[in-house]
């Protein structure tokens, strides 16, 4: 069964991805101590195999180095402190490799399901923790029932591989009682540290299990309702009223800018009353004709007289300013199948304003477009 919200609202939807931030920069984020107990523990059982050797013959020189001072050195009270603070330095030494591979592996651990997260906000101190009503119910609600499960997991998975590791060991711990010092004190030290790892890796098993429970809770818990999911997306996205008004605003200053280019046009191509498109061509800078303004009903008729008032022809040819207004968006090139019709009406522009012989009048084009366009005359025709 979904959990409810206070306003008893089942909570259905999956977190959006801005929840999952908002709960990761508050220091939520899911986090499994199993797993990093399991980690740790394997780091200092490899670590100790690893500089097992290295801390042991540093620990024996200082112990020898140690037990072995001057006379005169022992009633000098400001020698005995150096002698001191050098052992202290020295073993620090020793484990520092040590330190710093179980420090790395603590640091690390965490960030394996979660990642890192630095947060004021989690450590902040919270009142409802400290409330005894909520504590009982973390004690004897689900997620204490959890808890005790995996503790006792823990002590059934360990207890079981110690019992495995005592049945396979009895033969060694028999035999150290027939081996000399040094060489008992060896086999001991082998059977400890893979004990050790040994007792570490089970806990991976619980892990195993921990990990995905750990990831669902976290995914459980920021759960939202559908109508958090619709608050949210109103203050991500905006209210609609202000995203009209926003698109309102976003129309009139691109229309405005085209209203601004139309002078700079070669021609206006219209309907003749109910559609018009503004064209321009620079053969030394445009691949093809280019598109500047283009309108219907009102906007056209505005398109139109700013022709007129700067002396842009105007080329009556309905079915083409209907293909060129449904085809081609501002600023963009008309299509490939245009080209020839519109090559003739500026080819026919250019005639009138520079003819070839004074006072010979051009012949007017009738451009023909291909069937592929028959379709956008059509719908200029249905709206008119």
């Amino acid at each position: 069964m979904a959990e409810e919200n206070q306003d008893g609202q089942e909570k259905t939807e999956e977190p959006t991805p801005k929840r999952l931030r908002d709960a990761k920069e508050k220091g939520q984020v899911p986090r499994s101590r199993e797993l990093n107990t399991a980690m740790v523990m394997m780091a200092s059982a490899f670590g100790m195999m690893v500089f097992a050797g290295y801390i042991g013959n540093g620990l024996a020189t200082i112990m020898e180095t140690t037990f072995q001072p001057d006379r005169d050195d022992l009633f000098n009270n400001m020698l005995v402190f150096e002698i001191l603070r050098g052992l202290i330095w020295q073993g620090l030494l020793l484990i520092a490799p040590f330190a710093a591979i179980v420090f790395v592996v603590a640091v690390a651990a965490p960030a394996l399901i979660g990642g890192w997260a630095f947060s004021g906000k989690a450590m902040a101190p919270k009142l409802e923790k400290m409330s005894p009503i909520k504590g009982l119910k973390r004690m004897f609600g689900v997620k204490g029932l959890v808890e005790l499960g995996k503790a006792l997991a823990k002590v059934t998975v360990v207890g079981t591989v110690a019992l495995l590791l005592a049945w396979l060991f009895q033969g060694k711990v028999k035999a150290l009682m027939g081996v000399g010092l040094e060489s008992g004190l060896a086999l001991g030290a082998q059977m400890f540290f893979i004990a050790f790892f040994a007792l570490s890796a089970s806990l991976l098993l619980v892990a195993a299990v921990d990990v995905p429970y750990q990831l669902y809770e976290h995914k459980k818990k920021l759960r939202m309702t559908k109508q958090e999911v619709k608050d949210e997306l109103k203050q991500t996205d905006g209210k609609p009223e202000v995203k009209g008004k926003i698109r309102q605003l976003q129309q009139q200053i691109a229309r405005g800018r085209m209203m601004e280019s139309i002078p700079e046009a070669d021609v206006v191509i219209t309907n003749p009353t109910h559609y018009a498109v503004a064209l321009k061509y620079d053969q030394m800078n445009m691949r093809a004709p280019k598109v500047l303004a283009k309108g219907a009903g009102e906007l056209a008729l505005k398109i139109r007289e700013l022709a007129e008032e700067h002396k842009v022809p105007l080329f009556e040819a309905p079915p083409l300013a209907r293909a060129l207004y449904f085809t081609t968006d501002l600023e963009q090139e008309i299509p490939g199948g245009l080209y020839v019709a519109v090559a003739q009406v500026l080819a026919y522009i250019y005639q009138v304003r520079s003819p070839a012989q004074p006072g010979q009048r051009p012949v007017r084009p009738d451009p023909e477009l291909p069937d592929e366009f028959e379709k956008y005359t059509k719908m200029g025709e249905e709206e008119q």
